[in-house]
């Protein structure tokens, strides 16, 4: 990224100008600014690839500048601050710099920090990317803040490609989506993604998928074999459902993530596989480990970095974005014209509970856009047990000796429609059946509005 736009935003002007010449000097498009203002100004016309950002500026502080890079752009941050002021840099690293320099630092110094700092830049990039891919293929779409916080850890940990991670979460939340994201962002993307269900078979059949076999080995065994970890050099291996490996695998598997080194099932030499293992479940690991059905050192030994994906109904506001995901996938795939979806549907949508999570939504809107005879989809197109939700005799409510307040618990439900969907007005009004300008009236209402 030779060409890369750096932003250089320092209140000492002799300070800029030696920064701005020796990066110009490497090739970088340089934008100088000596105040929030002018910085502002700049990222409008066009957002930064790095920017260095003085701690202490004339009109405010830095890091309200990096919050708002953070938010909006891919941009990473390095925060500059004078001898005594460290600790504010290093609060912004918490807000999401990506590294900080202290003055008087060397050119040298600073080079190195860019060019971590480009690379920050490009990652964000390739997040965003595949997210959006991914998106398009099955589901990974979340702007809520729990998906946010599972893409950002995603991020985190995708470089680190020695590193086992066990991602959990219930069935139908993309557990395998987000394995083949970590893959595709590791340093291993351009060699095999193996997926192993380990549900698929019965035990010797399992161990001769996984580590394969020499002639021999068994009955039907007429030729050598080579297991799916072998297939797995210089790439990555997936075990979904691991929970359902028996007490032998487990410890078989655990010597293998170990020591990288197997043996073929019926084999007398080791054998030697560099890849990355990651896995799936969908069970409580530690509720089996204390059940005795799961051994814990395997346990811990994959939890070296835990991802929960949380389920839909965590996540409501997701539901809007997933649909018109959903709606342009299968547009394309039967050839129809589909533009949205009615207010009166979307709210059925949010106010289920999804126990198939994202792919019982997905397989929702499939069949509401296979049998759609018009341009949107409406309550009366999504199947019946949703459709019909709304109509059954509702709980009688116990109004007490003194009654209700019907104000009170109206501003309740509002707080707790927007307490599950993460501050999202639109989707709270999906949950309630208002409209987001009918929230914004109840908002003032009751004096919430910010």
């Amino acid at each position: 990224m030779a060409d890369a736009r750096i932003l250089v935003v320092d209140d000492d002007d002799f300070f800029r100008l030696i920064i701005a010449e020796r990066l110009g000097g490497l090739g970088y498009d340089v934008g100088q600014a000596g105040s929030l203002a002018q910085a502002r100004a700049l990222v409008a016309e066009a957002p930064p690839d790095v920017a260095l950002l003085d701690v202490r500026l004339p009109d405010g502080d830095g890091t309200e500048l990096l919050a708002e890079l953070v938010r909006d752009t891919d941009a990473a941050c390095v925060m500059i601050t004078a001898h005594g002021t460290v600790e504010s840099a290093v609060a912004a690293l918490k807000l999401g710099a990506a590294d900080y320099l202290e003055k008087p630092f060397s050119l040298e110094r600073l080079e190195a920090t860019l060019a971590s700092a480009l690379e920050r830049t490009a990652l964000r990039r390739e997040v965003r990317a595949l997210r959006e891919r991914f998106g398009r293929a099955g589901g990974m779409v979340g702007a809520s803040a729990p998906m946010q916080e599972v893409f950002a850890l995603i991020e985190r940990v995708a470089p680190a490609d020695s590193t086992t991670v066990l991602i959990t979460g219930e069935t139908g939340t993309g557990k395998g989506m987000i394995a083949r994201l970590l893959h595709q962002l590791s340093p291993r993307a351009a060699g095999p993604f193996v997926n192993v269900t380990c549900s698929a078979l019965s035990e010797t059949l399992m161990e001769s998928e996984l580590f394969g076999h020499e002639k021999g080995a068994f009955t039907d065994a007429h030729t050598q074999k080579r297991g799916l970890v072998e297939l797995a050099d210089r790439g990555t291996l997936f075990l979904d459902e691991i929970g359902e490996l028996t007490p032998r695998l487990q410890g078989k598997l655990l010597g293998f993530i170990e020591d990288k080194v197997f043996r073929r099932l019926g084999g007398t030499r080791d054998l030697r596989v560099d890849a990355r293992v990651l896995a799936a479940t969908n069970r409580e690991l530690a509720v089996e480990v204390e059940a005795g059905r799961f051994r814990a050192d395997l346990f811990y030994r994959l939890q070296v970095v835990p991802i929960r994906i949380p389920p839909l109904r965590e996540r409501p506001a997701d539901i809007p974005a997933l649909t018109k995901t959903f709606i342009e996938e299968f547009n394309r795939e039967f050839g129809k014209r589909i533009r949205g979806i009615t207010p009166e549907a979307l709210a059925r949508l949010a106010q289920h509970r999804w126990p198939g999570n994202v792919r019982e939504l997905r397989n929702v809107i499939e069949r509401s856009v296979l049998l759609a005879e018009d341009h949107v989809l409406t309550l009366e197109m999504l199947p019946p047990e949703l459709r019909d939700a709304g109509r059954r005799p509702t709980a009688v409510l116990d109004l007490g000796p003194e009654g209700v307040d019907l104000q009170a618990l109206e501003r309740s439900l509002l707080l707790e429609a927007l307490r599950r969907t993460g501050g999202n007005r639109t989707a709270a009004g999906a949950l309630l059946g208002l409209s987001r300008h009918q929230i914004r009236n109840r908002l003032r209402k009751f004096a919430l509005e910010s």
